[in-house]
């Protein structure tokens, strides 16, 4: 029997607001997900390839690019994680496009603990 942090499903937070980071890590360790996070795409890359996160929650605003463009990529890292879009511009014409793109859940800012507890529930079982 496995213990300790191996149990814990694996998040990967791409987000350039640390602020938005510290509280998405805070409500998925009170899930039990071991969650990490970035602020870039290129540095999301990275971490994608050596912590294989089973749920990614991205920005679409980054510095370097757009998180709806970055999609493909994730995708061709690691066919079967769950992407959630999170942004502060939370239309239908947004959504529709992040659909269209490949996430599996879309998430307006701000979100509510009772939000992402909504998602992963939906996302992961």
């Amino acid at each position: 029997m496995r213990t300790g942090m191996q149990d814990k499903l694996k998040a990967l937070i791409v987000d350039d607001e640390i602020d938005v980071c510290f509280l998405l890590t805070a409500i998925l360790n009170c899930k039990n997900l071991q969650a990490s996070y970035v602020n870039s795409i290129s540095e999301a890359k990275r971490v994608l390839i050596e912590e294989n996160p089973s749920i990614v929650f991205l920005d679409n605003h980054l510095p370097d690019g757009f998180g709806i463009s970055f999609i493909e990529e994730i995708r061709k890292i690691n066919p079967f994680v769950k992407i959630v879009m999170i942004t502060a511009y939370d239309t239908s014409v947004d959504r529709d496009k992040a659909y269209h793109h490949g996430v599996d859940y879309f998430i307006g800012k701000p979100f509510t603990r009772e939000t992402i507890f909504k998602t992963l529930e939906t996302l992961l079982n």
